[in-house]
């Protein structure tokens, strides 16, 4: 972000600071009221009333789903399903990407016209085909095949990604640590993957995030209710008659404590990664 001067005037300072607090309140505000909501007790869920820490605030939503509902089963699988989903995307997108930015082979530009394509089309169009291909395969209503449609939906935009940051990275390192007598696959994991550290972090995100919090193809595609992950589970509170307010916005809650503790953990190596990047620049 662009500095600002001394001689800036203190009304552009207010301006700024008085947007800032506006919309950071504006984009709280929600996560919040939902945190609130999972404390009002069961006779105040209808209640209209927005104040963030309601009367008589109480954690009997917390325990319900803790210890009345099969809460820890969905997270234990939504973290085995996303776990696997951020292996094969980090190592597929990793070697695929470099593959696309250092090698010239034929249909390579039909290749990365093709993988982006299949972004451009509304997930809910492939519903029919995944699960066609999966039952050929004999993996549907499994967390393999869950994990294949997850992959199959991530790694596109991945390989792009990855793509672009290596075609970042100079080649002539390549060729120093080639004169050096370094080998090909030698130079890619210990020379060029480090370099790649951000993407990967970038890539390594956004696949366990696609996967953590989908619901649509989960639904299509498993049937086993003990194979349920989070967002099908949290579907299990609502009814045709009646919702549970509480357990949905308790479980909703926890839910992003993983994604958010994941981002914490993985921006150290973002950040430095790019100001790194920035020095050599």
């Amino acid at each position: 972000m662009t500095r600002l001067a001394k001689s800036t005037p203190v009304w552009k300072y207010v301006i700024i600071y008085v947007t800032l607090i506006i919309v950071t309140v504006i984009t709280v505000f929600p996560v919040v009221l939902v945190f609130g909501i999972s404390l009002r007790p069961g006779n105040m869920l209808w209640t209209t009333d927005l104040s963030p820490v309601p009367e008589n605030a109480t954690f009997d939503a917390y325990r319900t789903i803790f210890y009345e509902k099969p809460f820890l089963r969905w997270l234990f699988n939504s973290t085995i399903v996303s776990f696997m989903v951020t292996v094969v995307g980090v190592s597929l997108a990793s070697t695929a990407g470099y593959a696309f930015s250092r090698y010239k082979f034929a249909g390579r530009e039909a290749g990365m016209i093709a993988l982006i394509a299949t972004q451009m089309f509304p997930v809910t169009m492939l519903l029919l085909p995944l699960f066609l291909m999966l039952i050929k395969l004999k993996v549907y209503d499994t967390f393999l095949g869950l994990v294949i449609a997850y992959s199959a939906t991530a790694l596109p935009f991945c390989i792009w990604q990855m793509k672009g940051y290596y075609d970042t990275i100079p080649y002539s390192l390549e060729e120093a640590a080639a004169i050096d007598g370094c080998g090909r696959i030698k130079t890619f994991y210990q020379i060029v993957l480090p370099l790649a550290s951000p993407a990967l972090v970038i890539t390594a995100l956004f696949s366990f995030m696609s996967a953590w919090s989908e619901y649509l193809v989960a639904a299509v595609i498993l049937i086993d209710k003990r194979l349920y992950t989070l967002p099908l589970g949290l579907k299990q509170f609502q009814s045709n008659f009646d919702t549970e307010w509480g357990l949905y916005a308790a479980g909703a809650v926890i839910v992003c404590i993983p994604v958010v503790a994941l981002f914490l953990f993985l921006s150290r190596w973002l950040i430095s990664g790019l100001t790194l990047g920035s020095v050599k620049g």
